[in-house]
């Protein structure tokens, strides 16, 4: 008897347990395994949303040689605006940039690169997307704008390439010192095994002596 009243002190100590933190326990529970539903169900949802980007990455080289820079936007806005945190994004609005200044259309061009700048995960993008920009603006005469876009900033991969855009700028403003003085920072800059060393040489050489 006396295991029997043992037994039903410990049930009726259990209950009374169970009616005090029971509710709390099974709330705990429910999240937890609402939560780790919740992550498969994220992770499932963001590899579709990688796939489909990469999908339509794979259109838009496809249309891309059609050299048509209308076609090529249409199909880089599917990316850049369904799926703008992609890297493939980012790369598609280069394309399609490249496609416009090709095309002679540098309004838009400015646009689709403004994008990667405000949009680009990665900042080699960004340095990318600013030196295609100052060539633009070298091209239209904006130079003082040319020249600020190149100020912003950029990695040290890219300084050798951003010395040489500013000496082609300061030579089309007649600042000849200046783009002497730009065309020998890049060559400092870009080892003697780039191929663009030597073109760069080629533009200081031209220049002829500094008076």
């Amino acid at each position: 008897m006396a295991t029997y009243h043992e037994d039903q002190e410990r049930i009726e100590g259990l209950k009374a347990w169970w009616g005090q933190y029971g509710t709390m326990i099974t709330i705990v529970l429910a999240v937890a395994l609402a939560t780790v539903g919740a992550n498969k169900a994220w992770n499932y949802y963001q590899l579709q949303q990688s796939q489909q980007a990469a999908d339509l990455y794979e259109l838009l080289k496809q249309v891309q040689t059609s050299e048509d820079a209308a076609k090529i936007n249409d199909a880089a806005q599917l990316l850049m605006e369904g799926y703008a945190s992609s890297g493939y994004a980012s790369r598609a609005a280069l394309i399609a940039a490249l496609a416009d200044i090709q095309a002679g259309n540098y309004p838009r061009a400015i646009k689709n690169l403004q994008w990667v700048i405000d949009h680009a995960k990665e900042t080699e993008l960004h340095d990318v997307a600013r030196l295609r920009m100052s060539g633009i603006l070298l091209d239209e005469g904006k130079y003082d704008e040319a020249m600020r876009i190149l100020n912003a900033g950029h990695g040290e991969a890219f300084a050798g390439l951003y010395l040489d855009r500013k000496g082609d700028i300061q030579v089309a403003a007649q600042k000849i010192s200046e783009a002497r003085l730009s065309y020998q920072a890049a060559i400092d800059k870009l080892s003697k095994s780039n191929n663009y060393y030597n073109v760069v040489q080629m533009k200081l050489d031209a220049l002829g002596e500094s008076e």
